[in-house]
């Protein structure tokens, strides 16, 4: 072996590839936090609601995390197949012409993103589901008697009562969404081209099928510096919207 110092990290950045998956995996990051985060508020909300069947509605509400994701990859794979899949023939139904999802450079990205959402929400409602319990009730209750309505309680008792919880999601959402490797291996394998490739599974590629070490520490390097620099962003908007 020869020492080549900086050679791979300079390669990194005129390879296409690498820049592709770098754009999508940030766009999967982008995603999981618009559409991940309120959903599991959401649903923890509803939960601490419902008073009747709560131990069944958890479970169901639970039961996508613990689901193995490569047998959730296929029967999604399934699901978005272009000649017999459900979602084109729910769309036929309505009268539209199917959609190629898999296929598509332009859409490939939607049933990863839609896999990640649905497998990965619930493990961050059950955390807010944990953390709505720790409210005092007696907060709602004079928030109550003062007149305050139901959006006026979500907002002013909620949220700034979830703050530690919710940053500690928007951490780990960040860290799940930029090491995502099931959801495109299983539903596109990265494709058509490297429309839907992510960081991890490039990573992966030049590690693990063409060997290539050298090259894949040197993405894992990156990805790792790319989480730091994500993390510490985020605690300081964090923070300033919090004014600490």
């Amino acid at each position: 072996m020869k020492p080549i110092g900086l050679a791979n990290y300079k390669a990194l950045f005129t390879d296409y590839m690498f820049l592709d998956g770098l754009k999508n995996t940030t766009l999967y990051w982008v995603a999981s936090l618009v559409l991940i985060l309120p959903l599991a508020l959401i649903i923890a909300s509803l939960l601490n609601s419902v008073k009747k069947g709560r131990g069944l509605f958890k479970l169901l509400s639970f039961l996508p995390y613990i689901t193995a994701t490569v047998a959730v990859g296929l029967i999604f794979n399934i699901m978005f197949d272009y000649n017999s899949g459900f979602i084109n023939q729910l769309i036929q139904a309505f009268g539209g012409k199917p959609v190629a999802w898999l296929t598509s450079t332009k859409l490939s990205k939607v049933p990863v993103i839609i896999l990640n959402v649905w497998r990965i929400t619930p493990w961050y409602t059950l955390i807010l589901f944990s953390g709505l319990l720790t409210i005092p009730v007696e907060l709602y209750e004079a928030a109550t008697i003062d007149g305050a309505n139901c959006l006026t309680k979500f907002f002013r008792i909620t949220i700034p009562s979830l703050s530690n919880l919710l940053f500690f999601c928007f951490i780990t959402i960040a860290v799940d969404s930029w090491k995502i490797f099931a959801e495109p291996y299983i539903l596109t394998k990265g494709g058509p081209g490297t429309s839907s490739l992510s960081l991890f599974q490039y990573l992966y590629i030049n590690g693990f099928t063409l060997f290539k070490l050298g090259y894949a520490s040197a993405v894992g390097y990156i990805l790792t510096l790319i989480l730091l620099c994500v993390s510490v962003m985020q605690q300081k908007i964090l923070k300033q919207q919090s004014g600490l």
